[in-house]
Order: C-alpha cells, then sequence, then structure tokens
C-alpha cells in the first residue's frame, strides 16, 4: 500500500528536484549527447553511451514524477491536530528499555535519505495515529510484541 499523502515541504522538495531535472540537467546531458554523437563511432564511445544511460534515467524520473504529481494530496497542518498524533506530526515514543525513538510522520515520497522520517504506511506509524502524549503504543514485530511510550508529540510551524 502507498499512501498518496505528503507535507508540504516534501512536495516542494519533489517539486525542486523535477525542476533541476528538467531545466538543468536534462539540456546538459542533451548536450554532452549531441556532442558525443558527432565523433563518430557510437558503439564504442563511451561518453556517448554513459549520456545516453543518464538522459533515459533522468526521462524516467521525470515521468514518474509528473505521474506522482497528479496522485499527490498535500496535507496542511490543522489547529484540530494539537495533541494528537496525525500526519506531518513530530512523535518521540519512549520503549520499555527507555530508549527514545523520534521520527516525523510523513508520505513514503519523502521517507528516502532520511533517518527521522517515517512513512505513514509503516505499522509503527498506523499505531501511533489519533493517540496521545502518555498512550501505548503496541506493534507486534517478527521477534514478538513490543510497546512504546508516547513522550511528546509536535508539529513545525
Amino acid at each position: 500500500m502507498k499512501t498518496n499523502l505528503i507535507t508540504r515541504e516534501g512536495y516542494d522538495l519533489l517539486q525542486q528536484e523535477l525542476d533541476q531535472l528538467w531545466r538543468h540537467e536534462r539540456p546538459e546531458v542533451t548536450r554532452k549527447v549531441t556532442w558525443a554523437a558527432g565523433l563518430g563511432d557510437r558503439s564504442e564511445n563511451a561518453d556517448y553511451q554513459y549520456n545516453k544511460k543518464r538522459l533515459r534515467e533522468i526521462d524516467r524520473r521525470v515521468r514518474f514524477l509528473r505521474k506522482r504529481f497528479e496522485e499527490l494530496k498535500v496535507v496542511a497542518y490543522s489547529p484540530e491536530q494539537e495533541g494528537k498524533v496525525f500526519f506531518g506530526a513530530w512523535v518521540s515514543l519512549l520503549d520499555e528499555d527507555d530508549k527514545p525513538l523520534t521520527f516525523r510522520i510523513v508520505g513514503p515520497d519523502e521517507i528516502y535519505g532520511r533517518n527521522d522520517y517515517a512513512s505513514v504506511d509503516a505499522p509503527l506509524v498506523r499505531a501511533c495515529l489519533k493517540k496521545e502524549v502518555g498512550d501505548e503504543v503496541a506493534v507486534m514485530l517478527p521477534a514478538g510484541k513490543k510497546t512504546w511510550l508516547i513522550e511528546a508529540i509536535r508539529y513545525p510551524c
């Protein structure tokens, strides 16, 4: 399952990535491919082969992002969310061994490259939704049931 929710910050980052790929990287790589193609034999031309491959990667990512933008729904903060765990919240948990765990609940498109973000589709996040500070959250893991206590909930301003 892949939820089509995204924060405003995540949406803006994906928009910047699309802009960077389409307006900057793609024209540069296209120039390199054209230049390398003009050198002659393309079968042994590493510049041509590498840049042609990179051009396909860029085009694939651009197509994916454009299609994804049609499906995404930006979720804005609402004051009614205060005090409970909802999309966009920073959640601090404490496990039975007093080990802290802090993460922000975001869409699946936002978690890559971030260790402090968790997808709204993750089992732990699903268990946290609509809970308040002081509530316990239990999740069944392969090693058995694990319980956390919600210590804090905050929303970015």
